[in-house]
């Protein structure tokens, strides 16, 4: 049976131990939500200041030359093309993950004119379904979406397809897709492939070119730590670039965008996927939560998450047997992201109550609790005190109050 003692012991050698301090949690507060929302870096208060007072305030228009804004989703880019096994000018911050993925899969179906079929995960984040069967029926192309599921993926492949898009991470069950492989058959079959990130992205080494992935996109408010509603980001391998003209054409993604030109003329680089004024005062704090995930070790990172998760889940075992509790997530931890779910009947009032306890994880309906584990600020203690406070609430039936069963806006 473990003890607390265990996991003082593990926080004592953490190799990641001091990048706890760079995040601002409050007090007494455990966590588990990262893998939603990212908790906030403390220069990113400061950063804000710093572009409303200065750079805003002060400098005022100068500052799309004098403090850099107009080349910021660029630099943000090329911070976060070494997370993800990118070369620079391949990655560029913008956006949202929706919009992004919107204008990389109309660029990669016109590169696949003859094919009609755009392959998906139907069971991941239902936004890029969303996105892909808005997309269709805007071109009027008889483009159709089909989804086969984890273990069907490979076989569904097929050569009428024309672009797989997935999900690297799933966002319930957190389960970790084969992107080497699956990028490969893609390829073979002549189909191209996008990859989102949003689960992956800061939670685990990606090797985007050494899987030879086609297209990506990706989010930097989860582990990322960019704050809410931060822009996302794009990758678009090199080769691809320039080629096919994506469809919110705006004047930021023209060649020579103070040229003013009547007719458009896109870059032939990254740029090509921007459309409009980009948000100075979100890429600039978003800056600050990549700045601190460039600075630590990929590998480390995921060692650590792969030992808290492993750790979570003989908790779970130990303490909650005599519970409604199914382990969602896969067990084998090389097959998982950075999270764990469990399947629970009563899961929405029973994460309410954990709430307010001080323990945040989060709830997917129709019977998922998740918990996610950053490894740059959440403690090994903290997986025991936050089972501890979860066995409370069980032994005392706390979750069955009318309090905690009153469905809220955001669940």
């Amino acid at each position: 049976m473990l003890s607390r003692k265990d996991f003082e012991k593990l926080d004592k050698n953490d190799n990641l131990k001091d990048f706890r301090s760079k995040f601002s949690l409050p007090e007494g507060l455990i966590y588990f939500d990262g893998n939603s929302l990212g908790a906030m870096p403390k220069e990113a208060a400061l950063r804000a200041n710093e572009v409303v007072v200065k750079e805003w305030g002060h400098d005022l228009i100068q500052s799309w030359n004098k403090a850099g804004w107009f080349h910021l989703t660029e630099k943000i880019g090329n911070k976060i093309a070494k997370l993800i096994g990118a070369n620079e000018g391949e990655v560029i911050c913008t956006d949202a993950t929706g919009l992004n993925l919107f204008k990389i899969l109309a660029v990669a179906l016109k590169m696949r004119p003859e094919r009609k079929i755009i392959l998906m995960e139907g069971s991941n984040f239902p936004t890029d379904n969303y996105t892909a069967q808005g997309l269709s029926q805007i071109m009027g192309q008889g483009h159709e979406v089909k989804f086969a599921e984890k273990n069907d993926i490979l076989e569904a492949i097929t050569e009428d397809v024309a672009v797989v898009s997935l999900t690297q991470v799933h966002y319930k069950k957190g389960h970790l897709l084969d992107m080497k492989a699956i990028t490969k058959k893609a390829h073979q079959v002549g189909a191209l492939i996008i990859w989102d990130l949003c689960h992956s992205a800061g939670a685990l080494p990606i090797d985007l070119n050494g899987c030879d992935v086609d297209f990506a996109v990706g989010c930097t408010y989860k582990y990322l730590n960019g704050g809410p509603g931060s822009p996302a980001f794009l990758f678009v391998a090199s080769r691809h670039q320039g080629k096919e003209t994506q469809p919110l054409t705006g004047w930021w993604g023209h060649k020579a965008p103070f040229l003013f030109e009547q007719d458009y003329e896109q870059a032939k680089t990254i740029w090509q996927f921007l459309t409009g004024t980009q948000p100075i005062l979100s890429l600039a704090t978003a800056e600050v939560g990549i700045d601190i995930m460039v600075s630590a070790d990929m590998e480390e990172i995921r060692k650590k998450s792969i030992k808290m998760s492993d750790l979570f889940i003989q908790l779970i075992d130990e303490n909650l047997k005599e519970y409604d509790f199914c382990i969602a997530s896969p067990l084998n931890s090389a097959e998982r992201g950075s999270q764990i779910s469990l399947y629970s009947e009563n899961g929405y009032p029973i994460i309410k109550a954990l709430i307010a306890a001080g323990v945040v994880g989060d709830f997917r309906a129709p019977d998922i609790m998740r918990f996610g584990f950053t490894p740059l600020y959440l403690k090994y203690t903290d997986l025991w005190d936050a089972v501890q406070r979860l066995k409370v609430i069980m032994e005392n039936d706390v979750w069955k109050k009318a309090e905690f069963n009153e469905v809220s806006s955001v669940t």
